[in-house]
C-alpha cells in the first residue's frame, strides 16, 4: 500500500492565531494535502476569518474548549486515512506531508509519525522523548528550570542523540504529527479532560498500551516557532501544564496508589510555582529546554 500528501487531511487549532495562520496553511497547500480542516477555538481576533480566507473549512467553538477537545472536533471533520495535526504558528516544509504518509503506509503497525521539527533559526527543537520515571521527571522538571543541558533533561529529551535517522520513541510533540485514522479512533482520539499540554503524552501513552507504535522520522522538517499564541496568558498556561502533569500521573501511571501520591502533588505544585516566579522575572519566553543546542553521534537505534 501506498499513500501520498492527497491521503492527508491537516488539521490546525487555532486561538488568536490570526497573524500566524496564513504562512502555516500557506504551506499545507503547498503540499496538496486532500482536506485542511481549522479549529477556531473562540478567538478574539479574526483566526476563523482567515482561515476561511486561505481556503480552509472552519470549525468554530462557542468557548474554548482546549486543545484535545479541538483535536477531537477537527478529526471529525474529516475523512482522509492519515491526520496532520499542525500548530498554526508551524510550517511544513517541502515533501513532508508525503513522508510521514509514507512512513505510516509502510508499516501499518505505526500509529503516529513525529517529523523534524525546528526553530526559526534551523536550530533542532526536542520534539521527541521518553517517558520519564517519577524520579526522572522530578528531577528534570526542577534542573530543567535552571540548568537545561543537564544529564537528566538531556536523557529525557534524547538530546544525546543526532535525529539524523528515522526509530521508534515513546512519545511525539503534538505541535506536529501525522496519525492513522485507525489508530486514532482505536484509543478513541485524545482525552479531552486535558485543557492545554501533556495530551499528547497521554496520547502516545495510550497508542503504545494498544500495540501502535510511535516513531519519529526526520525526512519530514517542520519549523515551529513555540507558543506565539500561547504567550497571551502565560501564567494560566504554566497552571494548566502542571494540572496536566497530575492528570497523567494519577490517571495514566496510578499516581493515586502509594504512598508518593501526597509526594507528586506538593512536588509537581512546588514546581509549578518556581516556574512562575521564573516566568514573571523572565518574561513569556521559551523554555530552554524546547531546544537542543548539540548532539553527538548517534546510538545503537531502536526498529524504525
Amino acid at each position: 500500500m501506498t499513500r501520498a500528501a492527497a491521503d492527508v487531511a491537516v488539521v490546525v487549532v487555532a486561538h488568536n492565531s490570526a497573524a500566524d495562520l496564513p504562512d502555516c496553511l500557506a504551506s499545507v497547500r503547498a503540499e496538496g494535502a486532500a482536506e485542511l480542516v481549522v479549529v477556531d477555538n473562540d478567538s478574539a481576533d479574526d483566526s476563523a476569518a482567515v482561515a476561511a480566507a486561505h481556503g480552509a473549512r472552519v470549525v468554530v467553538n462557542a468557548e474554548n474548549e482546549g486543545f484535545a477537545a479541538a483535536v477531537n472536533a477537527g478529526v471529525a471533520a474529516t475523512a482522509a486515512p492519515v491526520v496532520f495535526l499542525l500548530n498554526p504558528d508551524a510550517v511544513l516544509h517541502s515533501g513532508a506531508l508525503e513522508a510521514v504518509a509514507g512512513r505510516l503506509a509502510s508499516d501499518p503497525g505505526v500509529g503516529a509519525v513525529g517529523p523534524r521539527v525546528e526553530h526559526r533559526d534551523g536550530t533542532l527543537q526536542a520534539s521527541c522523548r521518553s517517558f520519564p520515571s517519577i524520579a526522572v521527571g522530578a528531577a528534570h522538571g526542577f534542573l530543567g528550570l535552571f540548568w537545561s543541558d543537564n544529564p537528566v533533561s538531556r536523557r529525557y529529551t534524547m538530546a544525546d542523540w543526532d535525529h539524523t535517522t528515522a526509530r521508534d520513541v515513546d512519545w511525539v510533540s503534538g505541535c506536529a504529527v501525522a496519525i492513522s485514522r485507525d489508530a486514532f479512533t482505536s484509543v478513541d482520539g485524545f482525552d479531552p479532560a486535558y485543557f492545554m499540554y501533556v495530551e499528547d503524552v497521554d496520547f502516545c501513552w495510550r497508542l503504545h498500551r494498544h500495540g501502535w507504535r510511535v516513531v519519529y522520522d526526520p525526512a519530514a522538517v517542520v519549523t515551529h516557532a513555540i507558543g506565539t499564541s500561547s504567550g497571551l496568558a502565560p501564567f494560566n498556561l504554566v497552571v494548566e501544564h502542571h494540572r496536566s502533569m497530575l492528570r497523567f500521573e494519577r490517571v495514566r501511571r496510578g499516581g493515586r496508589r502509594g504512598l508518593t501520591w501526597p509526594l507528586i502533588v506538593v512536588g509537581v505544585w512546588a514546581r509549578a510555582a518556581v516556574a512562575l516566579a521564573r516566568r514573571a522575572i523572565a518574561g513569556a519566553r521559551p523554555a530552554a529546554h524546547h531546544r537542543i543546542e548539540a548532539t553527538v553521534a548517534a546510538p545503537e537505534e531502536k526498529a524504525g
